[in-house]
């Protein structure tokens, strides 16, 4: 009876898979993240330059729905255009990152040796605080907005390789590579044909925690005037702009931290659900 009951559970559970609620609840509110940042513009008239002096420092009003920062300038016209830019950035930290670590962790997992020379780097690298070093870098080549995508993606490149690294080393003694190349299958073929594809479900997994990492790095290198300089908005320096201002401001604060923070937490449960999607253990539980 007690074996009849668990084949039933397994075949309803089959038929009838769980809801991934984090997948759900995280793709759900990045989408509409998207369509607000993307949507806003064109349906109301968002300048996140314009000044207006008779209005500086009002809390939110039907003039200005989030209120306005010490010049005057709109808050959600700001939020909404540095929405863009940080997102922007953190877009291309996660390519440039999951392009040149899958490279390095491709070479460091199967060609034995050159392993030890690029995951020694990549310990060298991860040896530094992550802010820490992009700052540094920073600091000496300038803070462009090219130079914040650079910084921030040498700091992450080196997660990304050694998560790639691992999964290569696994698939390398698989039945079907070890046949690849015993037929004399080029090694360029094997790695684009045979291992990359194995590796791809957890480089999605990786860079979509990435890519909430990168906007937070983003927003402190801002915040601490390093990162996107004013008036090019970012949420990062629409918070430090708020510093001499917020205790009788709060709006200045709140606004902006809320929509970074709602960005973050989407991204992490898009994550944490496509692990779950993913890893067949994670997913039966």
């Amino acid at each position: 009876m007690v074996v009849a009951e668990s084949a039933d559970q397994i075949v309803k559970r089959r038929r009838f898979p769980r809801l991934n609620l984090p997948l759900l609840t995280g793709g759900v509110l990045f989408a509409v993240i998207i369509l607000l940042l993307l949507g806003l513009p064109i349906v109301v008239p968002l300048d996140p330059e314009a000044l207006d002096y008779a209005m500086i420092l009002t809390g939110p009003s039907a003039a200005h729905w989030l209120g306005t920062d010490a010049l005057g300038r709109d808050l959600l016209a700001r939020i909404v255009f540095g929405g863009h830019n940080s997102l922007a950035i953190g877009a291309l930290v996660m390519l440039v990152t999951a392009v040149v670590g899958t490279v390095i962790g491709l070479i460091a997992g199967t060609i034995h040796r050159l392993d030890g020379l690029l995951m020694r780097s990549m310990d060298v690298l991860m040896a530094f605080p992550a802010l820490l070093l992009a700052l540094a870098i920073l600091a000496a080549f300038g803070n462009t907005a090219l130079n914040v995508v650079l910084a921030l993606s040498l700091v992450y490149i080196p997660r990304t390789a050694r998560i790639v690294r691992g999964e290569a080393l696994v698939l390398r003694k698989q039945t079907y590579v070890e046949a690849a190349e015993a037929i004399g299958v080029s090694r360029p073929r094997v790695l684009l044909v045979h291992i990359l594809p194995g590796i791809l479900p957890a480089l999605m997994v990786q860079e979509t925690f990435l890519f909430a990492y990168a906007i937070l790095g983003e927003a402190g290198l801002s915040f601490v005037g390093l990162g996107l300089q004013p008036p090019e908005p970012s949420w990062g320096n629409i918070l430090g702009e708020a510093r001499s201002s917020f205790q009788h401001a709060s709006w200045l604060i709140f606004y902006p931290g809320l929509a970074l923070g709602l960005t973050v937490l989407s991204l992490n449960l898009l994550g944490d659900g496509l692990g779950q999607a993913i890893d067949p253990k994670r997913r039966q539980r």
